[in-house]
């Protein structure tokens, strides 16, 4: 199957100008994109694509064992890469995504030549010395939750991720999203989230890096950029004035601001 169609490529911007691929999280699709995509276009040539099974992307090419694991949505990354032939391409995670990232520029390194990690994390369950902002108990909750009724758990959950109760369309867009997203799916990409501990790959990371994160986040605290930072050498940590995990669409115009600057860092 065409990569660029299974994965509703788009590509926006001049021409033979610097590349950056535009990564979404879980239960969200490109249009997460939508407000920061302009100003990052006017410079450089912008890569939007959805993951197998989310947004606009081929639901018949979705396969559950590839899927269960963050390295089957990191090849999703390297074949659009490859299929658009991309070279030194700055890569931007969102969420999960900041870790898919870290394992596609593991694994094709002349692709990626740097990452911007927003809101990340590489583990969500506590650990001894790691606080990741949830216990055993509390992800096993959400899963089961998520598992018995996933559109309630939409509804309930999607306004808690993206914070700013004071600004309820943004919590409905979410909620919008995340019920978009077929629910069998969205329960494979749930667990694959959760569950997934990628820390040790974080020192492994050869590329110049932007850590994103947000003042108040219920997803990822700030103890986990520090520690994101801490892990990858020569990073860069910035935390934006903003609440909630989804700073693209709460406060677009400082983390286009940040995107942006670190970008001109690599021309």
């Amino acid at each position: 199957m065409d990569v660029q169609l299974r994965n509703n490529v788009k590509v926006v911007g001049p021409p033979g100008a610097p590349v950056v691929v535009l990564a979404h999280g879980f239960g969200c699709d490109q249009n997460m994109w939508r407000l920061v995509v302009p100003a990052l276009a006017q410079r450089h040539r912008v890569v939007l694509f959805d993951y197998v099974g989310s947004g606009g992307s081929v639901l018949s090419a979705w396969d559950e064992d590839r899927y269960s694991s963050l390295d089957g949505y990191a090849r999703d990354v390297t074949e659009v890469c490859a299929a658009l032939d991309l070279r030194d391409a700055t890569f931007v995670g969102h969420s999960v995504s900041a870790m898919v990232g870290v394992l596609a520029a593991q694994s094709a390194p002349e692709r990626i030549g740097g990452l911007v990690m927003v809101a990340p994390s590489p583990r969500y369950i506590d650990d001894e010395g790691y606080r990741g902002g949830f216990t055993a108990e509390d992800i096993d909750e959400l899963l089961a939750s998520l598992e018995a009724n996933y559109l309630g758990w939409s509804s309930a959950m999607a306004p808690v991720i993206m914070g700013n109760p004071d600004r309820p369309e943004l919590g409905n867009e979410l909620v919008n999203s995340f019920c978009a997203t077929d629910p069998a799916i969205a329960r494979v990409f749930a667990r694959t989230t959760f569950l997934s501990d990628t820390r040790d790959e974080l020192r492994q990371v050869a590329v110049p890096t932007l850590v994103l994160e947000c003042s108040q986040d219920a997803i990822a605290p700030r103890e986990v950029g520090a520690y994101v930072h801490a892990q990858i050498a020569g990073s860069q940590l910035i935390t934006l004035d903003a609440t909630g995990h989804c700073p693209q669409l709460s406060a677009p115009e400082a983390t286009v601001q940040a995107i942006l600057a670190f970008l001109e860092t690599r021309r």
